[in-house]
């Protein structure tokens, strides 16, 4: 067997600072102090971009950009000056598919509404605003710089400016939250009609401040009528649940996020960015950049930090802790065009999966039982 070339192409771009870290956050972000070295960090960007365009698409057969995805931190901090001039850089060296995506994340403390035109002018044609509560005591003890209108006041620009794909991102589990209390933040969310909800649980990781000084969150059972309530709420609204903890109107799944999930190749550009690229040979790389944005800044060569290429004992696992998260799973014949491998190389833990009712015949799919389980099941994979 091969991989099937080419293979789907996703853009990732890493904007690294925000206006204020938040106790729960374990990405690479960093809370700004002083000006933000913008410009810098543009013509950063697009030398990274160029050379990774060099190092890896002279590797491998080139396909259109599906999606691009702006991504912090806080990316709309920056001004769509800025942004204009690093599309314009993309666009030269790669074709973008008619239908591409190019999402960009905010916050609704920390952007300025009048900009939102100025992004949907330059093609962004996706924003995925961070809520992750109506309920004003919880953004306080979240460190959230936002209040509840602010957010209705973000959305509301966003639709004045024409954005007609927008994504909120709601969390529950929160500090001493109840059922009910998630259940009023996913109505507030449902009634202003986005096209996506990401509905995701709060937890605890490390080197944040909530893991140095951990809240009381609710008991394991509460978190877990929460998250049967709510699925059923979002469905109720007609919110269908295609991935762990995203929920979209019809036609409305993440582009960029499926690319994932279904084991497509992605640049990631920026600092602490990841990307994984497939070579005409099979090969499959995945790469890491220099982490912190004081050091991305001053690399000249190239940005990257690490990089490893997948071995045939890694691939079976990869694949399915991407693939499995989405509802529906995937044909198995993805496992082959993405990997190069068979369905032999899933054997014996898939036959065994199968038995005990955790994966649907014929199709790398979790059934209801297993989907609920699906750690799980993922874990058993390891051992292939």
């Amino acid at each position: 067997m091969s991989i099937r070339l080419p293979v789907p192409l996703s853009l990732y771009v890493h904007i690294p600072w925000c206006v204020k870290k938040c106790p729960y956050c374990d990405f690479n972000s960093h809370q700004v102090n002083g000006d933000i070295p913008e410009a810098e960090y543009i013509a950063a960007l697009c030398r990274d971009f160029l050379l990774d365009i060099q190092y890896f698409l002279s590797q491998r057969s080139l396909s259109p950009l599906q999606s691009i995805f702006f991504g912090g931190g806080t990316p709309s901090l920056f001004h769509p000056a800025s942004y204009k001039t690093f599309l314009q850089t993309v666009r030269k060296h790669l074709v973008f598919a008619p239908a591409i995506e190019i999402t960009m994340e905010a916050n609704p403390g920390a952007v300025d509404a009048k900009y939102f035109a100025d992004f949907f002018d330059i093609g962004i044609n996706r924003l995925s605003i961070g809520v992750q509560s109506f309920n004003a005591r919880q953004l306080s003890r979240l460190g959230r710089i936002h209040q509840t209108q602010d957010v209705f006041n973000a959305f509301h620009a966003a639709r004045k400016s024409g954005f007609q794909n927008i994504n909120l991102d709601l969390m529950f589990g929160l500090p001493e939250q109840t059922p009910d209390q998630a259940m009023a933040d996913l109505e507030e969310a449902i009634r202003l009609q986005p096209e996506h909800i990401s509905w995701y649980q709060l937890t605890i990781e490390p080197n944040t401040h909530f893991f140095r000084h951990p809240p009381q969150l609710p008991e394991e059972e509460a978190i877990w009528q929460t998250h049967q309530a709510g699925i059923e709420k979002l469905a109720a609204a007609g919110y269908h649940q295609y991935e762990v903890s995203a929920f979209s109107q019809a036609g409305f799944q993440a582009k960029h996020n499926l690319n994932y999930w279904t084991f497509g190749d992605y640049l990631g550009l920026g600092a602490g960015a990841h990307g994984k690229i497939t070579n005409d040979q099979g090969e499959i790389l995945r790469y890491w950049k220099t982490r912190l944005p004081k050091h991305y800044l001053t690399r000249l060569e190239h940005f990257r930090a690490g990089h490893e290429s997948l071995s045939k004992q890694d691939l079976p696992f990869e694949f399915l802790m991407n693939a499995l998260r989405l509802k529906q799973g995937v044909a198995e014949q993805l496992f082959q065009d993405r990997t190069g491998l068979t369905l032999n190389d899933l054997e014996p833990q898939l036959t065994g999966q199968r038995k005990k009712g955790l994966i649907q015949p014929k199709r790398l799919q979790c059934s209801d039982f297993g989907y609920l389980h699906l750690n799980s099941v993922l874990a058993d994979f390891t051992e292939n």
